[in-house]
């Protein structure tokens, strides 16, 4: 190497502030990776807290009384305070089938004719008819109905010396079941998707713009000007990481706002440490894309596989969407080597839980050792060669 190509010593700094100052116009230059990193959490943050939502609220259900005694409106009173259902009274199957095939109602609840009389000899049923498209929405109405059931069926139990009168209430004698929720006391799925939604936006910028980065600067040559300077390898992946960062980090500030103030999200664990999990994973993500990028030269490719190697997994196979407890095993195994895995399991317990020390060391090593691994490997593949 001549002595024009060689890097003057101490002249580390100066090389990587000018490299960096220089990706920084770049990034702003380029308002499409602006509009990604910044704008589109801001959407997807509106979208998962508004407009996404796995609560069922306003559940429709059509009645069809058969017997219409003062008893049988004692026993839907329930079901008619219920804040969660909305009751449509109708007088024959037919149409009540006809109003579940037009998916107007959710459910068909039939008082048969001979209710009061059953009810009198202490075994009277009620038919419950629930649409199984959505499997998940199925069951949430069965447990309404149940429960709305169960505070008449509680009332008769103390009425009648601890009998209860409907097959399915939840009370049985005396004996009552009090329930109660930890972790999520609002029961509201934003408590739980808003964790998940920083897990997707910091994979969406560190692994995904940052899969462009390099992939463009071979694509447009300017990689090769880069090579004839004395500027090295580490300096490069450095300056390219730096705005990144800033950028990811931006993003997730934009989430924790929105969790505290918009969604009433509480934050039960240290702040200081959800901080630090989340720039832990941010390097990750970061050595992720350079990884992909200096690999693949090109960015279509790079786009790719950041996408079905790093962003649908995040968002299928994280427990973002469905609990891996609930999957296969080989499933599992694979969500669970997954770093946007480990990183949600730290936001639901710091945002929910509280510090779980043991967990929060678990997750730390394992992310950092994913971070270690990843960047080593970029800056293995990162060569001052056109080869």
């Amino acid at each position: 190497m001549s002595r024009l190509a060689e890097p003057r010593k101490g002249g580390f700094w100066l090389r990587l502030a000018a490299l960096t100052v220089k990706e920084m116009r770049q990034l702003l230059r380029d308002t499409s990776n602006l509009a990604i990193g910044i704008a589109l959490p801001a959407v997807l943050i509106l979208l998962f807290g508004y407009g996404i939502s796995l609560d069922l609220q306003n559940a429709q259900i059509a009645v069809v009384l058969e017997d219409t005694s003062p008893t049988v409106v004692d026993v839907l009173s329930g079901l008619r305070l219920s804040p969660y259902i909305t009751l449509a009274t109708v007088h024959s199957m037919k149409d009540a089938e006809a109003l579940m095939r037009e998916r107007k109602v959710q459910a068909i609840l039939r008082v048969p004719g001979d209710f009061t009389g059953r009810l009198a000899a202490g075994h009277a049923t009620l038919q419950l008819i629930v649409h199984g498209a959505d499997a998940a929405t199925a069951r949430v109405v069965q447990v309404y109905v149940a429960r709305a059931l169960a505070q008449w069926s509680a009332r008769l139990a103390d009425r009648e010396g601890g009998r209860a009168a409907i097959v399915g209430a939840i009370p049985f004698g005396t004996v009552t079941i009090e329930q109660r929720m930890w972790f999520n006391a609002a029961n509201a799925s934003a408590w739980y998707l808003v964790p998940g939604l920083i897990v997707i936006i910091m994979t969406m910028v560190g692994a995904f713009l940052t899969s462009l980065v390099v992939a463009r600067e071979w694509e447009r040559g300017t990689l090769e000007a880069l090579f004839v300077t004395p500027v090295r390898p580490t300096e490069i992946l450095l300056a390219k990481m730096i705005p990144y960062f800033v950028v990811g980090m931006i993003g997730f500030a934009l989430c924790l706002l929105a969790a505290r103030f918009l969604f009433d999200v509480p934050i039960q664990g240290s702040l200081l440490v959800l901080v630090a999990s989340s720039i832990l994973y941010m390097f990750v993500a970061l050595g992720v894309g350079l990884l992909i990028s200096s690999a693949t030269k090109n960015q279509f490719l790079a786009s790719q596989l950041a996408l079905v190697t790093n962003f649908l997994p995040a968002v299928i196979l994280s427990g973002f969407l469905f609990d891996l407890h609930n999957v296969p095993p080989v499933v599992r195994l694979i969500g669970e080597a997954l770093p946007a895995t480990h990183f949600l399991e730290l936001l639901k317990t710091l945002f929910l839980a509280g510090n779980v020390w043991p967990l929060i060391a678990r997750e730390w090593a394992i992310l950092g050792a994913y971070a270690v691994v990843l960047l080593v490997a970029a800056r293995v593949v990162t060569r001052k060669s056109l080869a």
